[in-house]
């Protein structure tokens, strides 16, 4: 088997590539943009490493030539302004890359989204598939079109589709978690008031399930991917404070948030640098989400490593 990993030098991407590197034989098409993929991957005898642009169709057949599965992370996430160039650098070059592997005869690609394309879920009433809803941030609306596209044009072509709706990765090296770490470090770590639910999965989790999802068979259509606890945000920035050593975030209200949020997006326009902090962060941030997962617990991960936080807690 041979699979493309878009994406490759970014965090989950990265992830995921060198988790497969690790416990596969699989040949892996890594694509890249601007960054380079880690060490490993560079030297790793199971891996080719292609430049090219998802914006440029033409830069994308050679990555894509006898690919059999497809796993799709690549996009901008921390810049101002996201609105602005989402319904682009999501929707349009997920098109791109889907148009591609169709000539290609590309036989499944997967999709890495989240639970919030439904928009507010909860374990009482979870997100359950559904292609149907009106999600009120640009991440999520943009994610929701991909999703459209990829289960009502290309799987009409004769590809394997699939959608994984991942709630939030925690562990080591996922940049959300440090990037409240080193908040937290410092004493700058802040959080609105209202509760908002969140559902999670461990690393290790998120990166078999993702694995099954390539190479196992008959493998299709929306699957939800979290464990089986119940928390709120502001539970889980509590116990990883304490693990950290730090203190808990501070209570703040929302439009104290906001200012930040649009400091740095600001900040990110006038310099050119990153945004680890936007509005409509603050706003998906802000949405409860929960997914039902009894199709991955059937088809992609039976038995969880860390089925709750307090399991899992000490890889954080």
């Amino acid at each position: 088997m041979k699979i493309c990993i878009t994406g490759s030098a970014g965090n989950l991407g990265g992830l995921l590539s060198e988790y497969l590197v690790d416990t596969t034989e699989n040949k892996l098409h890594l694509m890249t943009h601007h960054k380079n993929v880690s060490k490993k991957l560079e030297e790793s005898n199971k891996t080719i490493i292609f430049k090219a642009d998802l914006d440029n169709k033409e830069s994308l057949y050679d990555c894509l030539k006898d690919i059999d599965v497809i796993v799709h992370f690549a996009g901008i996430l921390f810049k101002g302004n996201p609105e602005n160039f989402l319904p682009k650098t999501n929707t349009q070059f997920f098109k791109n890359l889907c148009d591609v592997a169709v000539e290609q005869g590309v036989k499944r690609i997967i999709l890495i989204s989240f639970p919030h394309v439904e928009g507010e879920t909860t374990v009482e009433n979870p997100a359950t598939g559904r292609l149907d809803c009106t999600p009120i941030s640009a991440h999520a609306t943009t994610r929701l079109e991909e999703e459209k596209y990829m289960f009502n044009e290309i799987n009409a072509k004769g590809v394997e589709t699939v959608s994984l709706r991942v709630g939030m990765v925690y562990g080591r090296g996922i940049l959300m978690v440090d990037g409240a770490r080193w908040f937290a470090k410092y004493n700058l770590l802040g959080i609105w008031k209202e509760p908002t639910s969140i559902h999670l999965i461990s690393t290790d989790d998120f990166l078999e399930s993702t694995k099954n999802a390539i190479i196992k068979d008959t493998i299709s259509g929306i699957y939800h991917i979290g464990d089986e606890g119940v928390q709120t945000l502001q539970e889980f920035l509590n116990i990883a404070t304490q693990e950290w050593g730090y203190k808990k975030p501070w209570i703040m209200p929302s439009w104290m948030i906001h200012c930040a949020a649009t400091l740095f997006e600001y900040q990110s326009l006038i310099f050119s640098t990153k945004a680890p902090l936007t509005r409509d962060f603050v706003k998906i941030g802000k949405i409860s989400y929960y997914g039902d997962t009894k199709r991955m617990r059937e088809d992609l991960l039976e038995i969880l490593k860390y089925k709750t936080l307090q399991d899992g807690k000490g890889i954080l």
